[in-house]
């Protein structure tokens, strides 16, 4: 169970977007939040295109099957991911979020509090970074391996915010500890514009890798004996790739999105003939503005 934690952390992880009628820049709002937190691309254009704000941000998300970092566990069930974010124009957000499985029991699985602080660099705000603290309180008290993150995301994007990367390192701490590293890339396709709705295609592609420990024998010759010897190795490893192809509909404060999103995990230590995966997702979403 504990080489999956990590991995749950990763698939836990922050779902975020935005809506567009805070701001006449409607596009660069929608954008900045659905950047922040799909796993999270960040908060701080949004801080340079508004002068004073407090936004609070309600969303849910639906997957039609649930798999840990790509990984099939031979249990058939979605999840839903609540989450309640709020911003403001200083810079800090701070959420609460869940997981919710339907299969596993307790089915509440975790709830996630998070902190932080995100801003851009340099005049041209090509740049931008985040920092946040998240502390994980799990339904079952034997998940509680890795209760603590802290997180520092990387990301750059073009002039018209059309193409992106967002690089993001978390260390993972509680009764153990560990490190991921993860990457995002997208394109985004303009299908709809007006003043009130958007419709956007965001094919993306991520990369998600981490330490693990793996347990390993070898056989020891000893005394005339074979005997088999058990000990641990810590590894870093790519543990899934995965291509994400979400249709994103922006409707005044409503966000939708549907997507299609398709694993191709890494085989790690004894691992085999791992199959690819795939499932659906469904969010929706509203804003308030404080």
């Amino acid at each position: 169970m504990k080489k999956y934690l990590l991995l749950i952390l990763w698939f836990s992880g922050l779902f975020f977007g935005f809506s567009q009628e805070v701001t006449t820049n409607k596009d660069e709002v929608n954008e900045i939040i659905d950047e922040l937190f799909d796993e999270d691309l960040a908060l701080n254009q949004l801080i340079n295109s508004l002068s004073n704000y407090q936004l609070l941000y309600v969303s849910a998300n639906y997957n039609s099957d649930t798999y840990f970092s790509g990984r099939d566990i031979g249990i058939n069930q979605y999840n839903i991911r609540p989450q309640i974010t709020y911003v403001n124009s200083n810079g800090l957000f701070a959420s609460l979020s869940g997981t919710y499985y339907s299969e596993f029991y307790p089915k509440w699985d975790v709830t996630i509090a998070s902190l932080g602080y995100g801003n851009t660099i340099g005049k041209k705000k090509l740049f931008r970074y985040s920092t946040s603290y998240s502390r994980y309180f799990y339904a079952n008290s034997e998940d509680n391996v890795f209760s603590n993150t802290l997180n520092l995301s990387l990301g750059v994007h073009n002039k018209n915010r059309t193409i992106g990367t967002l690089i993001s390192g978390d260390y993972l701490f509680g009764d153990d500890q560990s490190f991921q590293i993860s990457s995002r890339s997208y394109i985004k396709i303009s299908l709809l514009k007006n003043k009130k709705i958007t419709l956007n295609f965001t094919p993306q592609l991520i990369f998600i890798a981490g330490k693990q420990t793996i347990e390993l024998s070898r056989f020891v010759f000893e005394n005339g004996l074979i005997s088999t010897q058990n000990y641990t190795s810590d590894n870093f490893n790519l543990y899934n790739t995965q291509i994400s192809l979400p249709l994103q509909l922006n409707v005044n404060s409503f966000d939708f999105e549907l997507g299609y999103n398709i694993n191709l995990p890494s085989e790690v230590g004894d691992e085999t003939n791992l199959k690819n995966t795939s499932y659906l997702n469904f969010s929706v979403a509203y804003l308030i503005d404080l």
